[in-house]
């Protein structure tokens, strides 16, 4: 199953991120490279929203991340949430469905 974590960026998101991108960085790519990161980044004009697509059997990843996420302890994400993505299309698809 596919989880998508959903951040709403704070109004100073850009002007502030530098302070924590590294540790942030580092801690998006350690979910990488356990294999429940799939994919992450920023909306851009504006950069007010960020997406990360997890995989697992749970939201637990996603929300782990999250709360240890240094952009969500300083501030910059105003809120998140993880939603359930049942993906069906792509050689990524979680669920793949074809026409008949």
């Amino acid at each position: 199953m596919h989880y998508l974590l959903i951040y709403h960026l704070s109004p100073g998101y850009l002007e502030h991120r530098g302070e924590y991108r590294n540790e942030h960085l580092s801690l998006a790519w350690d979910a990488h490279k356990s294999g429940g990161l799939m994919l992450g980044g920023a909306l851009q004009e504006p950069a007010d929203r960020a997406y990360l697509l997890f995989k697992g059997d749970s939201a637990e990843a996603a929300e782990q991340f999250a709360k240890n996420d240094p952009y969500v302890k300083n501030g910059l994400v105003e809120k998140w949430e993880v939603r359930p993505w049942m993906t069906v299309v792509g050689d990524l698809a979680a669920s793949p469905v074809k026409p008949d």
